[in-house]
């Protein structure tokens, strides 16, 4: 008996496609041009009257103090938390795959488990561990006489913006843990048990077996993880500092949201969320270009 696949394979394709295409329409593509189109205007989202300012909004951005800090801390992130949530990642994924440890699933488990909590409720556990006075990271600084590094970690501006870096990193490192397990696993356990016999260990397993097979994973996570950095930093900032201290955790899209809903700002609040959008294009294509030349 024909299917309807088999009868019209045309009209199937365009069955399962056409949704997917008009939900990207709606919420993607034409959001995106209406905010391009409205960062050259000076709309405050309480008029339909919106005057035309052309790159009145862009030149304003780079005179923007709070802007630029934001950009300083999204770029900070950008160059720590990628790098250690991979390492950690790829190392993980190392030693779960060729260590003998009979809990490895458990622990494989243990380690994904951060990635499928809401981000809202990591960054509410990762408030209470830095809390100044009931948290965790405190109470063991006290408890093994090192009191003189106790502080307000999320209130002190040397501190607060690491601080949300660790938590970034705490809740990915398992993601991109599991996709590199995946990919070790894909890599013929010849090759692993050559080099065991030729008396190589686990560190040069890792760094001259592991590694370079895995380039092109590394590569494509690496970009992945950039992307994440930006999105995700805007919601673990907004629950753990609020931008605080003093701007000190302010990030682009938590600043552009800033200036939308608070400042009823949304023409400039358009502009950054642009600039944003460029910005990440840009790293994600110079830093894929860079893998790419590496790996030639």
């Amino acid at each position: 008996m024909r299917t309807a696949k088999t009868r019209n394979p045309k009209l199937f394709i365009a069955v399962c496609t056409i949704p997917t295409l008009l939900l990207t329409l709606v919420f993607m593509i034409i959001p995106t041009f209406r905010a391009f189109f409205m960062s050259f205007t000076d709309a405050t989202g309480m008029s339909d009257e919106n005057k035309f300012i052309f790159l009145d909004n862009y030149k304003y951005m780079f005179q923007d103090e709070m802007f630029l800090k934001a950009l300083s801390n999204t770029f900070k992130l950008m160059l720590v938390v990628p790098v250690i949530t991979l390492i950690f990642g790829l190392v993980l994924a190392f030693l779960l795959t060729q260590t003998k440890l009979k809990e490895r699933g458990f622990y494989r488990t243990v380690f994904f488990f951060p990635s499928i909590i809401s981000l809202t409720v990591v960054g509410i556990i990762w408030s209470f561990v830095f809390h100044p006075n009931m948290g965790i990271l405190n109470n063991i600084l006290e408890s093994i006489g090192l009191d003189q590094l106790s502080r307000p970690w999320l209130g002190d501006s040397r501190t607060a913006l690491w601080c949300v870096a660790v938590t970034l990193i705490w809740q990915a490192v398992g993601y991109y843990m599991v996709m590199y397990i995946a990919a070790i696993d894909g890599i013929s356990a010849d090759v692993f048990e050559s080099a065991t016999i030729d008396g190589a260990g686990y560190f040069r397993k890792l760094t001259s077996i592991t590694i370079p097979l895995l380039k092109d994973i590394i590569g494509i996570t690496f970009v992945l993880s950039l992307a994440g950095t930006i999105n995700l930093s805007f919601i673990v900032v907004t629950v753990m500092t609020g931008g605080g201290p003093a701007g000190g955790t302010t990030v682009l899209l938590h600043y552009m949201y800033t200036q939308a809903f608070q400042n009823a700002n949304f023409g400039y609040a358009m502009a950054i969320a642009i600039f944003t959008l460029v910005f990440a294009f840009v790293l994600s294509f110079l830093s894929r270009l860079l893998t790419n030349r590496a790996e030639g």
